[in-house]
């Protein structure tokens, strides 16, 4: 038996952290192991390379040396957790994965979405998920919420409102592209009916 692998992506303060584990939690209720994990990140490799990547000034690095840093992490990321995890038939949640790297790298930075893609795939496996949940609110909203949750992973809140605006824009573009399994999740309502629209979206598409 395989398991299913599910990913949570948007903006920034657009609460994918709090939706994953309430999803999460639904879904070990319907009796299923459930692996949560994030990216960059996973494992702890991974996490070294995500250090480097969201903290320090805005122009540390530039789009293509982040891209190679994430692909590195995803490499280990997938081969270490989620790969083993789906074999065994467990369902994996993941906040963030490659969509963000297409949106960030690629739509908001001006790198070449096909080759992310090729990137991508040549690091994985290819490894795409079952179902992508895209959180959307407007990026100012988004920017306020995550401001009141500061710490030191800041680097990427830290670009201008203009790169936020391509953000926003880029994960509804990629969710129209990649229709097939992606769902846009209106995340300005109330937490419960952010859970309860993605609730809906999962048993519509992956019946658990």
């Amino acid at each position: 038996m395989t398991g299913r692998f599910i990913t949570l992506e948007g903006g920034e303060g657009t609460g994918k952290s709090t939706q994953v584990a309430r999803l999460a939690e639904r879904l070990r209720s319907t009796g299923r192991e459930v692996i949560v994990t994030r990216e960059p990140g996973g494992t702890p490799g991974a996490e070294a390379i995500r250090a480097l990547l969201v903290q320090g000034e805005v122009d540390r690095w530039d789009a293509l040396s982040e891209t190679l840093l994430l692909n590195a992490a995803r490499h280990d990321h997938v081969e270490r957790v989620i790969r083993p995890a789906l074999a065994r038939g467990a369902w994996v949640v993941c906040d963030r994965y490659v969509d963000s790297t297409l949106v960030y790298q690629g739509i908001a930075k001006g790198l070449d979405v096909e080759l992310l893609v090729r990137l991508h795939e040549q690091a994985t496996g290819p490894l795409w998920p079952d179902l992508t949940l895209v959180l959307d609110v407007p990026a100012a909203i988004g920017l306020a919420r995550a401001a009141s949750r500061r710490g030191d992973e800041t680097r990427f809140e830290a670009h201008d409102a203009a790169f936020h605006e391509r953000l926003r824009a880029g994960f509804l573009d990629l969710a129209a592209r990649y229709a097939g399994r992606c769902a846009v999740i209106d995340a300005i309502v109330d937490v419960d009916a952010v859970s309860a629209a993605i609730w809906q979206a999962v048993a519509g598409r992956l019946a658990p």
